[in-house]
C-alpha cells in the first residue's frame, strides 16, 4: 500500500481517538478512494490488523 494511502489511516484513527469523527471519516475515505484493487486488501488486512489503533491511545496496551 502507498505511503500515502496508510497515513491517510494512520491519522483517520488519530482523529477518531479525538473524537473526531466526520473528519476521520472523510479522510478515511479519501484513502479509500485513492486505492486500487490490491490495496484495498491490503486496507482491510491494515485495519483488521490495527483495529485498536482506532480505540486508544498509542503505546496503551489492549484490554
Amino acid at each position: 500500500m502507498r505511503d500515502s494511502i496508510r497515513l491517510g489511516l494512520e491519522a483517520s484513527a488519530e482523529l477518531t481517538r479525538s473524537n473526531q469523527f466526520v473528519k476521520a471519516v472523510q479522510v478515511a475515505e479519501s484513502a479509500f478512494e485513492r486505492a486500487d484493487a490490491v490495496e484495498h486488501r491490503e486496507i482491510e488486512q491494515w485495519l483488521t490488523d490495527h483495529c485498536d489503533d482506532f480505540v486508544q491511545a498509542p503505546g496503551e496496551e489492549a484490554r
